[in-house]
């Protein structure tokens, strides 16, 4: 019973550190006069992904790291397979085709390149943290030269992810006080759910990998949630897509990468080929609905749900809880 109390306040500090990170963050840049591009493209898919980061790296430096690397590998899948699910059974979400070809493509190619260096090295060293960092900073300074004073669609959306988080707080020092709380909140809360994920696995004689994919992913993936299914009960769909690429994305690229330069990180044996295929295919799955119907409609939102039941189960089934 502690144990679940441990991971419950956890996950509560990391929905509540996490919306006070973005908030403050997109607050500060208003008031610094940052454009709503750059915005977009940083503070907002970096921000929602600062719960990743925390506990990816509270895993790491305990040496947790089944829970470090499943956390985001498990992110990304539950950032489809379930959040983009469930916003598109509660409103279809309508995308550009142009919006989401480059930054569909990018999370797809983060996400297969992860994959197929998890098949050739056992883990993530500090240079390979540096080189996914260096590959951050070359497709966030590219979409940011590209996307500049145009009117292009995925300029939109990035722009339009800026004002997911309307109205910022009053002042500047205002938005520092959410900033740097929301900070403190998440290091806490990640403190806590690390502790109890672990816990949890070893007193019920799970891997600390399956734990990572699941309760830990879904936990860090709250501001995601809840910025994904707001903008689609506003009924702003395209940034609701938005929100969960540009996530993923910063998850691999980002999440890991900050990761490993701190602490590296084996890849854990007990990741198998069908979590990886399923981190892949997901993000491909995603894409092919956005991009042949423009949308993904909520008999697609409802695939995606139900793969990703099937997933769980056959993780359940894999541990032979």
């Amino acid at each position: 019973m502690e144990v679940w109390l441990q991971i419950g306040a956890g996950l509560i500090l990391l929905g509540l550190g996490g919306e006070g990170v973005v908030r403050g963050a997109v607050g500060v840049a208003r008031r610094l006069g940052v454009s709503e591009l750059l915005i977009g493209l940083t503070l907002v898919g970096f921000g929602t992904s600062t719960p990743e980061l925390l506990t990816s790296i509270s895993a790491a430096l305990r040496g947790s790291d089944g829970v470090a690397v499943g956390n985001v590998v498990g992110s990304n899948i539950s950032n489809i397979l379930l959040i983009a699910a469930l916003a598109a059974i509660a409103r279809p979400i309508a995308v550009s085709r142009a919006a989401v070809f480059r930054d569909g493509s990018t999370m797809i190619a983060a996400s297969v390149a992860l994959a197929a260096y998890a098949f050739f090295f056992s883990s993530i060293e500090r240079w390979t943290g540096a080189i996914l960092l260096g590959l951050l900073a070359a497709y966030i300074w590219s979409t940011w030269r590209l996307e500049r004073g145009s009117q292009i669609p995925s300029a939109e959306l990035h722009r339009a992810e800026s004002h997911a988080y309307d109205p910022a707080p009053p002042s500047l020092w205002a938005s520092l006080l959410f900033a740097l709380g929301g900070i403190a909140v998440l290091i806490l809360g990640a403190d806590l759910l690390v502790q109890g994920a672990v816990t949890l696995a070893r007193s019920a004689g799970l891997s600390e990998t399956v734990i990572g994919l699941t309760i830990v992913a879904v936990g860090t993936s709250l501001p995601e949630l809840v910025a994904t299914l707001a903008a689609a009960a506003k009924g702003r769909s395209e940034v609701a897509f938005g929100n969960v690429v540009g996530s993923n994305i910063y998850n691999v690229l980002g999440v890991l990468s900050v990761t490993a330069v701190i602490q590296p990180v084996s890849i854990p044996i007990d990741l198998h080929p069908v979590d990886w295929a399923v981190f892949v295919a997901s993000a491909a799955l995603l894409v092919f609905h956005a991009w042949t119907g423009a949308r993904v409609s909520r008999g697609e939102g409802g695939v995606l749900l139900a793969l990703y039941l099937l997933y769980i189960a056959y993780l359940v089934g894999r541990t032979g809880v």
